[in-house]
């Protein structure tokens, strides 16, 4: 029988509500009790675990969702993820312990396509370097790049990685790409070229991240990978952080190896840590899904199945068999 625990809502992720107070309108109309985050900040592990045991949906953000919180939420029943990313989420306990768990896979996309759009522009033309030069006085015109005068690597090429390529087509950059399950059809139409990842760090001018965070995944790029590129290469990421090594990217930056970075996503969040003290490295606080309409169709798609969830209806956004194979293998 269920109890009133199993009908509460913890909504982690914050903001929550701010840009389209839909969400929280659709669970009070539904007679739904929940409470958002009162840190108002990304939850750590023991603070999820201490606040999450009066509930039965989560409607989450990138907190670590691990099998200690779950077993200190014994009213659990489903993790509504606000967003793509399931490496916070340990889905084989979830699995274990009947939790049910979805996601809303295609709502950022475009926003986090955009954004590395915009850091590409802003790293090749210095648009950052340039306004902090002006504010401090120094008036001076950097000489940059175009987009269509270099080689771009995209390394992961699923919803933000095609969406990527498709804004990148008008620009006319080259484009080398690679990913695990080559799309011809997608190729043909957009003109790119499929890559090894090799190949892509020798010749790319810019190389831009879309993957999901793995183990196979997680540090992807050290001081091996950065070894290989050109001098004034750049690198992008706006996926997850840790695919690309921080430490090893600062001491590349510090080195002149390669010529800048930008980072949306970070190890470890709030971000403070050496890739600050560099003006080539274009730092973004995990912003990519926040633009005004993704952010909303992000938290009312997660509502929503959570309403579904609790009527005993249908999820449409149940998260599939492939990522609980993923962690189940060590990928």
């Amino acid at each position: 029988m269920e109890n009133a625990a199993q009908r509460r809502i913890l909504i982690t992720t914050v903001p929550f509500g701010e840009v389209d107070r839909t969400p929280l309108e659709l669970l009070e109309a539904a007679g739904i009790e929940y409470l958002i985050n009162p840190l108002n900040r990304k939850l750590r592990e023991e603070e999820l675990a201490e606040m999450a045991g009066a509930f039965g949906v989560l409607i989450a953000g990138t907190e670590p969702i691990t099998d200690r919180v779950m077993e200190n939420a014994p009213h659990l029943q489903l993790i509504s993820r606000v967003g793509i990313g399931l490496d916070s989420v340990d889905l084989l306990a979830a699995k274990r312990r009947e939790i049910a768990v979805s996601y809303t896979p295609d709502a950022p996309a475009p926003a986090v396509a955009e954004l590395t759009i915009g850091l590409m522009v802003s790293l090749l033309r210095h648009f950052s370097l340039s306004d902090r030069r002006l504010r401090e006085g120094h008036w001076h015109r950097f000489m940059g790049r175009r987009l269509n005068k270099i080689t771009v690597g995209v390394i992961g090429v699923g919803r933000i990685g095609r969406k990527v390529i498709r804004l990148l087509k008008p620009f006319g950059a080259k484009v080398l790409a690679n990913d695990l399950a080559p799309n011809e059809a997608f190729r043909d139409e957009y003109g790119f070229e499929w890559a090894e990842k090799e190949r892509i760090y020798r010749e790319a001018d810019l190389i831009t991240f879309h993957l999901p965070l793995t183990k196979v995944t997680k540090h992807l790029v050290r001081t091996e990978q950065m070894m290989l590129m050109k001098p004034d290469a750049i690198l992008i990421n706006t996926a997850r952080g840790g695919i690309i090594h921080e430490l090893d990217l600062a001491k590349a930056l510090e080195e002149k190896r390669i010529g800048g970075g930008a980072i949306d996503a970070f190890e470890e969040e709030p971000y403070n840590g050496p890739l600050s003290g560099f003006e080539n490295a274009l730092l973004t606080s995990h912003m990519g899904s926040m633009s005004e309409d993704c952010r909303a169709r992000m938290e009312l798609e997660a509502t929503q199945e959570a309403i579904r969830f609790l009527k005993g209806e249908t999820c449409i956004g149940t998260v599939p068999q492939t990522e609980y194979d993923v962690q189940s293998q060590g990928l």
